[in-house]
């Protein structure tokens, strides 16, 4: 869900490719033969699911990939890409379900391709990542269980990033992303694309909360390598039955890097809750049972905790706003670009009419339950 570090989101930025010109990019610049191909939904950049052809004597390796095309703007920042795929490549070698990163023909991980389209030369940075199996978690029921566990798995990445390095890291300090959290005020210049309602009056009002009790507490937050966007359809699931019928879940999939960056311990948790929300029938019931997960591996401290509730109302504004200005950019990428907003601003409304000690008591105590062996 990724847009450029500016905050201003470019027009026309996204990639025009065809099926058939996306197949070529696969062939010339991989080296595979694609036998089938189809787009996969995505905010703005384009994304591609692929099928390859095997000789009949190769039975080795994958045969369905994802071709990843960048938009202009993020074409441009070739480190931070880099970046991304390395910390894909160290995940999986540590055991999380991430994609692999395939090279291209001339044994990179990335490859810069231009095309003129008459009146200019546009370049779009191509990777090609393996499927992963599943089906994300938004199309499931999710249990107490699974987002205690999803909490568990948000935790565990960032603890296990507190170990990466690169050369190119400091690229993840990424100061006017517009997804990272702490950028939150950077809204205000795009309200007007929610008109003169309701919504805008929350917004407005989260805004100034955040910049009054959060942005002054950022340094009492502890850093680390954010994902940034474990929404529910980020994260892939896999069913099975236990040995009493019952279905059992398992994470098989962590997709989509493009919004990773510094940021805090506070926000992944934060993030994460706001995604699982928007699908469930009890949403405020939600956050304990991540939270739980979360500080089974990394206790939050009391100045985090107590930026818990603003911070999911942010992130609820973060995803809310820009979907409504980049509807105006790409109307014809509507359905995808709304899918928080079919149930975000009644979350948010709702949250705010409890209250944060409400919501909190409900959260803290749940998560306590986990601790005392009782799950509610």
């Amino acid at each position: 869900m990724s847009s450029g570090d500016g905050h201003q989101s470019q027009a026309l930025t996204k990639p025009p490719f065809t099926e058939v010109q996306a197949s070529a990019l696969v062939e010339s610049v991989f080296g595979l033969k694609v036998s089938k191909i189809q787009p996969l939904p995505s905010y703005d950049d384009q994304n591609f699911h692929v099928c390859i052809s095997r000789a009949k004597d190769t039975t080795d390796g994958p045969s369905e990939y994802v071709l990843k095309i960048s938009n202009t703007e993020s074409s441009k920042n070739a480190d931070l890409i880099e970046v991304q795929s390395h910390i894909i490549m160290y995940l999986r070698a540590a055991g999380f379900p991430t994609a692999s990163v395939c090279r291209t023909k001339g044994d990179n991980i990335t490859s810069l391709v231009s095309v003129d389209s008459g009146s200019e030369v546009k370049s779009y940075l191509v990777r090609l990542l393996t499927y992963l199996p599943g089906r994300p978690i938004a199309e499931i029921p999710i249990s107490p269980q699974l987002l205690y566990e999803i909490g568990k798995l948000a935790a565990k990445l960032d603890k296990t990033l507190e170990k990466f390095h690169h050369p190119k890291l400091r690229s993840l300090h990424r100061e006017n992303f517009i997804w990272n959290l702490k950028n939150v005020p950077l809204l205000e210049k795009h309200l007007p694309a929610l008109g003169q309602n309701q919504n805008r009056e929350i917004v407005e009002q989260v805004l100034q909360l955040f910049k009054d009790e959060v942005m002054t507490k950022l340094s009492h937050f502890r850093e680390c390598i954010n994902h940034g966007d474990l929404n529910d359809h980020n994260i892939l699931i896999e069913s099975s039955k236990s040995a009493f019928g019952d279905a059992v879940h398992q994470v098989s999939g962590i997709l989509d890097f493009d919004d990773m960056s510094y940021g805090y311990y506070v926000f992944e948790v934060a993030i994460t809750i706001m995604y699982m929300m928007i699908e469930s029938k009890t949403p405020m019931q939600v956050g304990g049972h991540v939270l739980a997960g979360f500080e089974s591996v990394i206790p939050l401290t009391p100045v985090e905790r107590g930026a818990l509730f603003l911070l999911v109302c942010s992130r609820f504004c973060q995803s809310l706003v820009i979907a409504a200005y980049s509807c105006q950019l790409y109307p014809e990428n509507e359905e995808y670009l709304m899918i928080t907003a079919k149930t975000g601003w009644k979350h948010l409304q709702q949250m705010f009419d409890m209250g944060q000690k409400a919501v909190e008591e409900i959260w803290f105590e749940t998560a306590k339950s986990y601790a005392s062996g009782i799950s509610m």
